[in-house]
């Protein structure tokens, strides 16, 4: 498999692929903290829920007609066993990402070029 090298210490290329074509965009400055992120919480696994999509599967899964997923500057991390969502949203402010969303399942996090917080975890 094409995608099924590391592009960084902890996380493989195919972690951020769109599961409609396995097509990937990252930006550097996501996965640098990201990188930064998981030793943040003590160097435990991060499972990626959502990294690059096509503006398809973006469509087809609801996401904003201008979502940052689609420029490999935006994903999403499944919720951690010992954090709360706002624990997790709280270490994601200190490395310093840009947007910051909340979900019942997880939170978002980007790297756009300002400060954008949400919290949407009452409306799923």
């Amino acid at each position: 498999m094409m995608n099924d090298l590391y592009i960084s210490e902890n996380f493989k290329l195919s972690e951020f692929e769109s599961p409609d074509t396995k097509e990937v965009k990252i930006d550097e400055k996501l996965i640098d903290k990201l990188e930064k992120y998981r030793k943040k919480v003590g160097n435990i696994p991060i499972r990626i829920n959502s990294g690059y999509r096509t503006s398809e599967h973006n469509k087809a899964v609801g996401g904003a007609s201008k979502s940052l997923h689609m420029t490999g500057k935006a994903c999403d991390i499944h919720k951690l066993k010992d954090y709360s969502i706002d624990e997790m949203a709280y270490l994601a402010e200190q490395i310093g990402f840009a947007g910051i969303g909340k979900y019942n399942w997880g939170i978002h996090v980007d790297v756009r070029g300002y400060k954008a917080r949400w919290d949407d975890r009452g409306q799923e």
